[in-house]
C-alpha cells in the first residue's frame, strides 16, 4: 500500500530475517525469495546469534540483507571485523537489567541498539524506566504489542524505531492485519 501525503505509508520499515536456530528460522534461499517480494523501501534486516561474520558478509554482500542485527554474545571486536569486511549496518541487540548493560554498549562501533528483555522473541517487556540518555539511536523490543505501543513511543527519549515479533502474531504466525495495525499506530505517533 502506497502513502500519500494525506495518508503516511502503512508498510514496516524493516523486515527481519531470522537465521538463528528459533521456529522463525529461514535459509538464505528462502530470506532471498521474500526479499525479492517486498517493496524496495523495506529494509531486509538479517537477525543472527554468534553467527560467523563471514556467513553475514555473505548474506548482505549477495543482496539477502541490507542490515544485520545481532542477538549473541558479539564483541566490539566482532562488529568491527564485520563492519571491515562489509559495509552493513549494523544492530546489537542488548538484554537490559540495569541501565549499565546500555551504556556499556552506548560507544560501540555498532550503528544501533536494540534493547530488549532476553534472547530475541520472548514476547515480555523489560522495565522501560531503566533506559538511561544514550547518544545512539535504538531500537525498543520486547513485547510491544497493539496494547502499549503508545506507551512505548511516549518515552523520553522515544526510540528510533520499534521492533515488533511476537505482538504482531496471531497463533505463533505473523498476522498480516496486525502487522499493518501496529505500523498504523506507530505512524499516527510520529
Amino acid at each position: 500500500i502506497e502513502g500519500s501525503e494525506d495518508m503516511p505509508p502503512q508498510e514496516p520499515d524493516f523486515a527481519g530475517f531470522v537465521f538463528a536456530p528459533s521456529r522463525r528460522q529461514v535459509s538464505p534461499e528462502q530470506a532471498s525469495a521474500l526479499g525479492r517480494l517486498l517493496d524496495p523501501t523495506i529494509v531486509p534486516v538479517g537477525v543472527f546469534v554468534d553467527e560467523s561474520i563471514e556467513k553475514i558478509a555473505s548474506l548482505f554482500q549477495d543482496g539477502t540483507i541490507r542490515m544485520a542485527q545481532l542477538h549473541g554474545q558479539e564483541t566490539e571486536e566482532s562488529i568491527r571485523a564485520l563492519k571491515r569486511l562489509v559495509d552493513v549496518p549494523v544492530i546489537k541487540a542488548i538484554r537490559v537489567s540495569q541501565p549499565e548493560d546500555i551504556l556499556a554498549w552506548s560507544s560501540s562501533s555498532a550503528d544501533f541498539l536494540l534493547l530488549d528483555n532476553g534472547p530475541g522473541g520472548t514476547g515480555r517487556s523489560f522495565d522501560w524506566r531503566l533506559i538511561p540518555p544514550i547518544d545512539k539511536r535504538w531500537f525498543l523490543a520486547g513485547g510491544i504489542d497493539e496494547h502499549n505501543i503508545h506507551q512505548a513511543l511516549s518515552l523520553s527519549p522515544p526510540p528510533w524505531c520499534i521492533d515488533i515479533s511476537s505482538g504482531a502474531e496471531t497463533d505463533g504466525v505473523k498476522d498480516r492485519a496486525k502487522i499493518l495495525n501496529l505500523v498504523r499506530l506507530a505512524r499516527e505517533e510520529s
